[in-house]
């Protein structure tokens, strides 16, 4: 029998519980007048059904793809460490709530902790920050900042930002605008100084990893536009943010990381890179005293310590106090620093991607994009067309699929791709590729596996359409 899954943590698990209800010895017994909800009562017809249930839930968690196993190579999904996955489910026996100290006397803490240390890997000694829900809400937060700093401008993003940002700012009631990218999927600069003449702009979205291709926007020209415009930078690194600490970038990669440490404002998803459960964002801001614009008061809420409540400096009310608990326990175990054993994570992962891409880039049948600059890999089908390129791609995918490697699809700008060189006709604008986000760090021993069924499955297409 395949061991997928981690077991031994159980074990930690169980006799970390025993210390934590040590600490609560002196309480009387809660169950002593029945059932309560944290130890139901030892009634056989309840343990059956709760474990009856439980089954079921472990049946129908089969239908879904195995996300944790290196075969499967397509969306940006990647199962959190074990000691992530312990810690989260040894608070939730508690499940504190992040917003204000009494409901996280131990959690509260802990999150600073974790935002101080991600603050100091982009070399931030003064922030304001705290984590989130997800990537979307702390982008939310970064540009209702922006909003209240330049009320009434606009917010830029290029084309291949991430979609959340318009959404958002139609949410905020702030006009959003798009500019184009270049051949590399980054930001055109050229373009934004050009549109940045109006005198309308208050916000400029730099994505440092976008979620299609992993192209990172150059922060530092960005930062040079700055001194002749004036407008704020939100760095949406939710994606790639960790890659800072990687010490495999490629130069002009490695410019806009360094260049983070001068921006506004930056978001991070610990729940992609970060090794974490879903959902955990963070948002900073480089100025504290944009902490101003969070000030509201509470009847009940902020009484019960003069230390700063989380609360006082989110627009989230309640949030899972078990996502602190599981990242600083991840963060102990590997801290941020270059060099680390989670660092050498992320370079594994960009190794994966840029052995794919070679393997790629010498099959004739296959037309590549550019370099990977992160850990994604994207390329179409030589084909007579792009149209009918796309059409193999879709096949190339499905039967990728039944030798259990799965990969994900993308429509992307046809300028990413060579397909002139190719002598590919270029009848529609945007293209249907395969693309692949190596983001797991055993990727790298699983490159040669994956190549060996994604060519199967290609040869298998090509002979069918032949």
């Amino acid at each position: 029998m395949h061991d997928h899954f981690d077991h031994d943590s159980l074990r930690i698990l169980q006799s970390a519980l025993e210390k934590l209800e040590s600490g609560f010895e002196n309480l009387p017994n809660s169950s002593a007048g029945g059932a309560s909800l944290n130890k139901p009562a030892q009634v056989s017809r309840d343990q059956q059904a709760f474990e009856s249930i439980i089954t079921q839930v472990a049946a129908r968690m089969q239908n879904n793809y195995p996300y944790f196993h290196p075969l499967y190579a397509g969306q940006m999904l990647k199962p959190p460490h074990p000691i992530a996955r312990t810690a989260y489910a040894l608070a939730m026996y508690l499940n504190p709530n992040n917003h204000a100290l009494d409901g996280s006397r131990a959690s509260s803490p802990m999150e600073k902790e974790c935002v101080e240390q991600i603050a100091g890997m982009f070399g931030w000694s003064s922030h304001l920050g705290h984590l989130t829900s997800g990537g979307t809400m702390a982008n939310l937060e970064a540009l209702w900042v922006a909003g209240q700093l330049h009320p009434g401008k606009k917010i830029i993003a290029s084309e291949l930002s991430h979609y959340t940002h318009k959404r958002i700012s139609g949410v905020l009631g702030l006009e959003y605008e798009p500019v184009p990218c270049d051949v590399a999927g980054r930001m055109n600069v050229p373009a934004l100084r050009e549109r940045m003449k109006r005198g309308d702009v208050g916000t400029v979205v730099a994505t440092v990893g976008t979620t299609g291709i992993g192209s990172i926007d150059p922060v530092h020209e960005l930062l040079e536009l700055q001194k002749e415009f004036e407008f704020r930078i939100q760095a949406d690194a939710a994606y790639g943010g960790y890659f800072t600490l990687a010490e495999n970038l490629k130069p002009e990669a490695r410019r806009s990381f360094d260049a983070l440490a001068n921006v506004d404002s930056i978001v991070i998803d610990p729940h992609k890179h970060g090794l974490q459960p879903y959902g955990c964002g963070c948002v900073l801001f480089r100025d504290p005293a944009v902490g101003r614009f969070y000030k509201h008061d509470s009847p009940y809420t902020y009484f019960t310590s003069d230390d700063l409540h989380l609360g006082e400096i989110s627009l989230e009310c309640s949030r899972a106090g078990a996502s602190a608990v599981a990242l600083w326990a991840t963060m102990e175990l590997f801290p941020l620093e270059p060099g680390g054993a989670f660092a050498k994570m992320l370079e594994a992962g960009r190794r994966a991607a840029l052995k794919l891409h070679e393997r790629i880039s010498s099959d004739n049948r296959f037309v590549p994009a550019f370099a990977p600059e992160l850990d994604i890999v994207v390329w179409a089908v030589r084909a007579k067309s792009v149209s009918e390129s796309s059409l193999l791609a879709r096949r190339i995918f499905d039967e990728a699929a039944m030798r259990d490697l799965h990969l994900a699809l993308a429509t992307l700008p046809v300028k990413f791709f060579k397909f002139t060189h190719a002598d590919v006709q270029i009848d529609q604008e945007s293209v249907i590729c395969l693309r692949s986000v190596l983001m797991k760090p055993e990727h790298l021993a699983w490159v040669d596996e994956i190549w060996n069924r994604l060519n199967a499955a290609t040869e298998t297409v090509l002979r069918v359409k032949e």
